[in-house]
């Protein structure tokens, strides 16, 4: 591994770039707070078991081939695929697409990123596993959970989506840049280089959504980018300086134009309020935005009969209705219905849940489900965005029956978020629930230990051989 001279700084210490570089090479394992290191650890399992439960979709298969044919094999693992591999950063992209290959990885509720499909591909394809320690890739790990929100928040978070932006590649790439850079040993100077260069990579457009395959790919660009930009700087290339102050063609200047970001975000009580806790683990295999309508409409399909529903009237805040408001017409794809609605509403009414089956292609094409959606009406109330930034995902279900009945449920805080967390323990039983159908016990138990016991690990030898292996395809 490359390990930079501790004694140099950032370019500007005090400026945001300045800020945060200077915190990511001075922290350590120990300054992390226990809690937060067991989350972290926890939100890497979570990862894990969305990547196995990606690794063998049909469009993973198409881009495995696809870009293993480009780049042939090499020093990336790819997990799930039985010992293939191909270079590191084509690794870092695809297994990177697998973790968000189903819609079930987590996602932050207010700078809305999925910080494992960042931070666990970079981190896997910055240096051979003999040579990363464990306390290395928790540390690296936190620190990029931490890097990713506050970029996003200084452009006001989801905010991004309603300008069209896919957010996560836009905040994405520094998680990625800092967590293969603590693996690769970055100090200040690097650091600031490192978020140059990811800088200057970032970018994805929302309207990847609704039947291209891409919307799977975009954090695996910003995985692959971060990885780039950690390396780059590790060999001592330099990147933007400063890049997040700069007026002209500064990170902040460009994606903010128009929306006046906040800097003031990116150091913002660093080491005192740990973005990592507020990191929503999924509940439901689609967008963030559409879970408090999934619960909504779990809260009142007790003793309904969905033949009594006349409308379905959906309102919601300014992101979640330009991300997830449009209009569903068949055919519908899987990521459009993951996307949806109307649809997720539908189908939560139907089946009281919103896992894999119900996005199989079978079940998005069933006509008890376009019934319910050619009766919905999803409408933007600007007052639910008056509500203040840990409420926006509000979202309010009203049904009118026949007979001119009516029932209606308002969720602010869908499960995951703010008073409504999964638990680690929740967290344990989704993986072990996830993953039960795609590999052995023996296999399942021991990547559990692994990931969670990542601390005292002296190595990731043990940690990629339970990676590596073939996984049963979780769509049957």
């Amino acid at each position: 591994m490359t390990t930079l001279t501790p004694t140099s700084s950032a370019t500007d210490p005090t400026g945001p770039t300045g800020t945060l570089a200077t915190w990511l090479a001075a922290t350590t394992l120990d300054d992390v707070p226990g809690h937060v290191r067991d989350r972290a650890a926890h939100l890497l399992l979570d990862a894990v078991a969305c990547a196995l439960v990606g690794a063998r979709l049909p469009v993973s298969e198409r881009a495995v081939e696809a870009i293993t044919a480009l780049e042939g094999p090499g020093a990336g693992m790819l997990i799930g695929w039985n010992g293939r591999t191909t270079s590191a950063a084509a690794a870092a992209m695809l297994n990177s697409s697998f973790v968000q290959g189903f819609e079930l990885d987590d996602y932050h509720p207010f700078a809305p990123l999925h910080s494992g499909s960042l931070v666990l591909p970079a981190m896997l394809a910055a240096a051979p596993p003999a040579d990363i320690t464990g306390d290395r890739f928790l540390l690296g790990a936190v620190l990029g959970f931490e890097t990713g929100p506050r970029v996003g928040l200084a452009l006001h978070g989801s905010e991004m989506l309603t300008r069209g932006w896919h957010s996560g590649p836009v905040f994405g790439t520094h998680a990625a840049a800092v967590a293969a850079g603590a693996v690769l040993g970055l100090d200040a100077v690097g650091y600031e280089d490192a978020l140059g260069i990811a800088a200057t990579q970032s970018g994805g457009l929302m309207s990847a959504q609704f039947e291209s395959m891409v919307k799977r790919m975009q954090h695996g660009f910003a995985a692959r980018n971060g990885l780039i930009a950690a390396a780059l700087a590790a060999g001592g290339y330099v990147g933007i300086k400063r890049v997040f102050e700069r007026e002209y063609g500064g990170y902040l200047a460009v994606f903010g134009e128009g929306h006046e970001p906040d800097p003031t975000q990116i150091g913002d009580e660093l080491g005192r309020r740990w973005e990592t806790e507020r990191i929503a683990v999924k509940a439901y295999a689609a967008m963030g935005g559409l879970h408090a309508g999934i619960d909504a409409a779990r809260a009142l399909r007790a003793d309904l009969d969905p033949e009594r529903v006349e409308r379905i009237e959906i309102s919601c805040g300014e992101a979640a209705y330009h991300h997830g408001g449009w209009r569903a017409e068949r055919p519908l794809e899987t990521i459009g219905a993951q996307m949806n609605l109307a649809y997720a509403v539908a189908v939560a009414l139907l089946d009281g849940d919103a896992l894999l089956a119900q996005f199989t292609e079978a079940r998005i094409a069933s006509d008890d489900v376009w019934r319910l959606i050619d009766r919905t009406e999803t409408r933007h109330d600007p007052g639910i965005d008056e509500l203040g930034p840990t409420e926006k995902l509000t979202t309010r279900v009203r049904l009118t029956l026949t007979g001119g009945q009516s029932r209606e449920h308002t969720v602010r805080h869908p499960r995951g978020t703010g008073n409504r967390p999964l638990s680690n323990e929740d967290v344990v039983a989704k993986y072990r629930t996830l993953t039960a159908p795609l590999i052995g016990t023996a296999r399942r138990h021991a990547l559990e230990a692994a990931v969670l016991g990542l601390a005292e690990q002296s190595d990731l030898t043990e940690l990629a051989s339970l990676l590596t292996p073939a996984v049963r395809p979780a769509l049957g």
